[in-house]
């Protein structure tokens, strides 16, 4: 057993879930503990689908979520952000009509510290955001709108971060940049992150451990700088 799963913060057992009766996850078992986990797979391995099922937008059929401990597999989508599951979907993750200041404050409504304290940290993480402030979300480039969605959550302190492919159909320079982010969010903030990702390579120099999902079953779970080209193309069904 892997220090992170003695130590683990998110526990997930024999998990299934899907949409409308189509199971989509086949009895996925892991356990996050202070890392940076990612979750590849090809488009259709389940990655979004495991990301909403953490953050509980979509009800599991079978096995449970544990939290810092406690079974979370029930509980509504609010309960486990203000126990401190923060996540970004894929798809914008902001409020278009409202600010860039106004979409942090929204994530800032949880959490006991200073709002102000917490918006200061984020324009500081995210200095491109700074003269943003006033500006309405849905009028933001792609790479700025990912700044205001994982600022927001960011937002709420907390305790494991869901970033659901937050590089998808950025500029490569968006990229690189949501990387390093990914790491200083987890070095400096001591947030665990779990980061579904189809962009293998910069994944795989940011993260800790991986889990290699192949049609909704885990492939392989492994320190990342173990993972082989042979297992990653197996996994992706290359």
């Amino acid at each position: 057993m892997s220090d992170a799963a003695r130590t683990a913060t998110l526990e997930v057992e024999g998990l299934r879930s899907g949409y409308h009766g189509v199971t989509v996850l086949k009895g996925l078992d892991f356990a996050v503990g202070n890392e940076i986990f990612a979750v590849l797979g090809a488009n259709g391995a389940g990655k979004t689908t495991l990301l909403a099922t953490l953050a509980r937008l979509i009800p599991l059929m079978a096995g449970s979520i544990r939290f810092q401990g406690v079974d979370v597999s029930s509980v509504p989508p609010y309960e486990t952000a203000r126990r401190g599951i923060g996540y970004v979907p894929q798809e914008s993750g902001t409020f278009p009509k409202l600010t860039v200041l106004e979409n942090l404050r929204v994530g800032g409504m949880i959490g006991r510290r200073s709002v102000a304290e917490r918006i200061d940290e984020v324009l500081a993480l995210f200095p491109a955001l700074k003269p943003l402030q006033r500006q309405p979300a849905g009028t933001l480039s792609g790479g700025e709108s990912r700044m205001v969605a994982c600022g927001r959550a960011l937002m709420q302190d907390p305790t494991v971060l869901l970033l659901d492919e937050p590089t998808a159909g950025l500029s490569p320079l968006y990229v690189d940049m949501f990387f390093d982010k990914v790491k200083e969010i987890h070095e400096t903030r001591g947030v665990a992150i779990v980061l579904a990702e189809q962009n293998a390579t910069k994944a795989l120099q940011v993260s800790d451990r991986v889990m290699v999902l192949s049609l909704g079953e885990a492939y392989t779970v492994v320190d990342a700088a173990e993972l082989t080209t042979q297992q990653l193309k197996e996994g992706y069904r290359i």
